[in-house]
């Protein structure tokens, strides 16, 4: 395959930028949150991608908080935002930046297109103005206001800086075009009346830019070369412009718009995240079932499989779905070349190997990842009395292709010996309580002088030795690949059994030693990772990041999912 095939559209406008001198052949991009919310799995692809590119060219990126909106902003989301970035392994060294920073300027130039007799303070109401924007097919209505006196407008623009009128008492807009097919370029509103504190500036301004105004400006300003944005913001690319062409000698950066990410069963809109957040029907911002960045660390997802499926997905101008079953795929790709092994079992039950010695302990040797040769062996206590899942047993087998235990079945314990059901017993309710077994002590390492071979394998965890853990099983948050659109309310589309909370897990004693964020494949149950807020030695807590195989699609969906 070819360079020019295999790079991407905007790599392929970065490399003729570059071929002709433009921007003297740098490159410099930006990623730019509002601070108003944590960021989710969308934004990871856009901060891999912006990041990605300075780090390819050899240029830079900037960090820039859009900090326009003070009504919906706090330290909180910054904070969250800046230590997201940097988990991911991208840093933006001295260069941060924040849009309150450029007020003066912004002002500056806003009395500059005023002075120019491009901008005008409207009295009208946000409702008149919206019922006076017109429609696609029809063109708006011109504001009694748009046509006040330049020193009028001055001197009403100064007052509203200085606080003397309310809030959504006046605006300040450009004059553009009331008639232009493009709605945004229909004197769209530059700067709005609010009186409240800002997290940066305080209490310094009470007239705030609105963002078509100030982004483009604030690129300008930082020089950015190539200010890469996803697609709804294509059809605000010529009032980018024009704002920026109004103001002779202002550097032009150009904006290029990539298609968005979707992932089905997900909702990424900040409005229904909050939505979930204050309305308890998750557990923060960084509950593992959420798909911000916070959320899926907690799960377990590391920063290269988050990367590897935004390099994979790739770069494109048209909208589509992922499915959530590929961001999972990576996330095992990775895991199961870094996650060590080791074994629980989460709904435990007993297992009594009869002519096993009472007082006996063996120490059985068992590698620590097979895909890793450099991983070495861990030592496992094996005795009398072991815990193994009540799934791995039956009261009978149901037909000669069980290789699970039941009475008169033999199986091998993993890394330890063959063993063979002899009995079980149950309570009152017929449910299986303990099960009796024999061990062929010349099947050590699960392999005998006779030769004969077993089919199943089970884990366990020696009783005596196991330590008890709070296991939580996540799954979707939705069961429907595009949440509320058969009721038009995604809440309804929740899933009932998106967390189950095990208390009563039983774990080998080497993951006593687990650190919180360590992940762990917890063999023939999934890869697992110690939760990093409530894991503790005394308090053992492991979140479940990833099944080893897709299961959703065909338990919650029935296999309906299809590419998109």
């Amino acid at each position: 395959m070819g360079e020019s095939v295999s790079r991407n559209f905007i790599e392929r406008i970065i490399d003729c930028d570059i071929e002709s001198g433009k921007n003297g052949g740098a490159v410099v991009t930006r990623f730019p949150p509002e601070p108003n919310g944590y960021l989710h799995i969308g934004h990871a692809k856009s901060i891999n991608l912006n990041f990605g590119l300075a780090r390819q060219y050899g240029g830079r990126c900037h960090l820039r908080f859009d900090d326009t909106n003070p009504v919906k902003e706090d330290m909180e989301y910054i904070n969250s935002i800046m230590e997201d970035i940097r988990w991911l392994g991208f840093d933006w060294g001295e260069h941060l930046y924040f849009a309150s920073s450029y007020f003066d300027q912004l002002y500056q130039w806003a009395v500059d297109l005023i002075r120019a007799g491009k901008a005008y303070v409207d009295d009208s109401s946000v409702e008149e103005i919206r019922a006076a924007r017109g429609t696609l097919t029809e063109p708006g209505t011109e504001s009694p206001f748009r046509n006040r006196p330049v020193e009028e407008n001055l001197d009403l623009f100064r007052r509203m800086k200085e606080g003397e009128f309310p809030d959504g008492s006046k605006v300040l807009r450009a004059k553009i075009d009331m008639a232009a097919p493009n709605l945004n370029m229909r004197d769209p509103i530059m700067y709005r009346i609010l009186h409240t504190e800002h997290p940066k500036t305080g209490r310094k301004w009470c007239i705030y830019p609105m963002y078509d105004w100030a982004h483009g400006l604030e690129d300008a300003i930082e020089g950015i070369t190539h200010s890469v944005c996803t697609l709804e913001f294509e059809d605000h690319r010529p009032l980018y412009d024009w704002f920026i062409d109004q103001l002779p000698g202002v550097h032009h950066p150009q904006q290029i718009e990539f298609a968005r990410l979707n992932i089905d069963c997900t909702v990424m809109s900040k409005r229904k995240l909050l939505q979930l957040v204050t309305e308890r029907f998750v557990d923060g911002w960084d509950d593992p079932r959420m798909p911000t960045v916070c959320g899926l660390r907690r799960r377990g997802f590391t920063p290269e499989s988050i990367k590897e499926f935004c390099d994979k997905i790739g770069v494109s101008k048209v909208d589509s779905t992922v499915h959530f079953s590929f961001l999972e795929f990576c996330l095992r790709t990775d895991l199961n070349r870094r996650a060590q092994r080791r074994m629980a079992v989460l709904r435990p039950l007993k297992l009594t190997i009869t002519n096993y010695p009472e007082d006996k302990t063996e120490w059985m040797e068992a590698e620590n990842n097979p895909e890793d040769a450099n991983a070495g062996t861990r030592l496992l206590p094996f005795s009398r009395h072991l815990y193994i899942e009540q799934d791995d047993f039956r009261t009978e087998a149901p037909n000669k292709k069980y290789f699970r235990l039941a009475p008169g079945k033999e199986i091998r314990l993993k890394h330890a010996y063959y063993i063979r059901c002899e009995r079980f017993e149950t309570d009152n309710e017929g449910n299986v309580t303990e099960v009796f077994c024999t061990y062929d002590p010349q099947s050590r390492g699960g392999w005998t002088e006779d030769g004969r071979v077993v089919k199943g394998t089970a884990h366990w965890v020696s009783a005596a030795h196991a330590l008890k853990a709070e296991v939580r099983l996540y799954d979707r948050l939705f069961t429907a690949e595009e949440p509320g659109r058969r009721t038009g309310n995604f809440l309804d589309d929740l899933n009932p059994h998106s967390l189950e909370v095990i208390t009563d897990a039983w774990i080998e004693p080497s993951l006593a030693e687990a650190a919180p964020e360590e992940p762990f494949q917890f063999l023939r149950l999934g890869y697992f990772v110690a939760d990093r807020k409530d894991h503790s030695k005394e308090t053992p807590v492991f979140n479940r990041s990833v099944s080893l195989k897709e299961s959703f699609t065909k338990e919650v969906l029935g296999g309906s999912q299809t590419s998109k």
